[in-house]
């Protein structure tokens, strides 16, 4: 890829107003997309998150009520909720260290160093649920690069009820509770936004070199 090609792609994608709701994501390019959450780096590479991905329209139009009916969540091809961790504690640091024995060798006595860091850091209170949501918002700017290298369009959401989601997908119970939402998928011919400008402060505004 050439950075003139790059740069095209990232001026291409815009948060898409209106999809086509007749237009489907491949499953290849879905699969490609799927592994680029799972590749999103985090702090600690903790990883205090879950992914569900909402194709089921029944559910969907149930969810759009708690969207502050957003035709998104529906009409996408793929709705992405993006969940993390209400809270974190020793036993999601040792599963990632198991993780970590597991893919690179040895066992997690030879990490007893790290685990200690770890710890303390959590006892410290800096693992919070504001922690968690902002490693949220690392995979939803992964997701919608990767999208727009596709060329699938994506639409980031703040624009719901958290409880509510939570309550309808069964994230409480599971620890978890709703971040943001990505919808993904094709816009649609009629969508104005998708000929619009984009509107950002010059490089000089805000970028600064020392």
């Amino acid at each position: 890829m050439t950075t003139a090609e790059l740069l095209t792609a990232l001026n291409w994608r815009y948060a898409t107003k209106v999809f086509d709701s007749t237009k489907k994501i491949p499953d290849d390019t879905w699969a490609a997309l799927e592994e680029s959450l799972v590749l999103t780096p985090s702090s600690y590479g903790l990883q205090p998150w879950k992914f569900i991905i909402i194709q089921d329209k029944e559910l969907r139009e149930e969810l759009i009520g708690h969207s502050w009916r957003q035709r998104q969540v529906v009409d996408c091809s793929h709705l992405v909720v993006m969940a993390t961790r209400h809270t974190m504690s020793e036993v999601e640091i040792d599963a990632n260290l198991m993780r970590i024995a597991e893919v690179r060798g040895g066992t997690p006595d030879a990490l007893v160093g790290y685990r200690k860091m770890l710890t303390g850091t959590l006892e410290q209170g800096y693992m919070t649920k504001e922690w968690a949501k902002m490693q949220a918002y690392i995979a939803l700017g992964q997701f919608m690069a990767a999208a727009a290298l596709l060329g699938i369009d994506t639409c980031p959401m703040e624009g719901f009820v958290p409880a509510k989601y939570d309550e309808v997908l069964g994230l409480e119970a599971q620890g978890f509770t709703t971040a943001v939402l990505c919808p993904a998928g094709y816009r649609h011919a009629d969508d104005r936004y998708a000929s619009l400008p984009k509107v950002r402060f010059k490089s000089s505004d805000v970028i600064e070199h020392r």
